[in-house]
């Protein structure tokens, strides 16, 4: 296994963090929010921007995964929902990154039906090159080309999460 230099540094992902944040809280100035994290590689991405979001906010978490190892299964997993009602609540999912949009466009379907009064959509990372899902990404960190990347939260193989910043992952032959 390969792990080269930073792909995007830990300075980089913080001030666009930041900016993030500060976009969210604007825009749902006056409101409460409820932040949904999508786990596991989205819990570092979410503890940053969530303390930098100045509006108040309840949080809760689902557990999804449709990967194994670096190829998506094609098939979309919820281990664990939100447990907070979130009908008729200002809903902001937050995940680390969009590749194909299937796992996304499910997750955000399903919550649509449970009627929240708006539901936006933030992610740390977009690789639009592999869209298929016709999904509205409202906020976005950092548009990629098509690599596998790890750290800050993703993985290989449930390896790599802990690094604080991305790199270009490549397995060794």
């Amino acid at each position: 296994m390969v792990i080269g230099k930073p792909f995007l540094t830990v300075e980089q992902i913080q001030n666009r963090v930041k900016e993030l944040a500060r976009k969210i809280s604007g825009d749902f100035n006056g409101k409460e929010i409820l932040a949904v994290g999508i786990l596991k590689g989205a819990f570092m991405f979410f503890a940053d921007i969530v303390r930098h979001i100045d509006v108040p906010m309840k949080i809760d978490f689902l557990i999804a995964s449709s990967y194994v190892k670096s190829q998506t299964s094609g098939e979309i997993n919820i281990f664990a929902d939100v447990r907070e009602d979130i009908k008729g609540r200002d809903v902001l999912l937050i995940d680390d990154i969009v590749d194909t949009g299937l796992t996304l466009k499910y997750i955000h379907d399903m919550l649509l039906a449970k009627n929240p009064a708006s539901l936006k959509i933030c992610t740390f990372l977009d690789k639009k090159t592999r869209r298929k899902a016709d999904l509205k990404i409202d906020y976005t960190g950092f548009e990629i080309p098509d690599n596998y990347v790890v750290g800050y939260g993703l993985d290989f193989d449930g390896r790599f999460r802990n690094l604080p910043y991305i790199s270009v992952f490549k397995e060794s032959i």
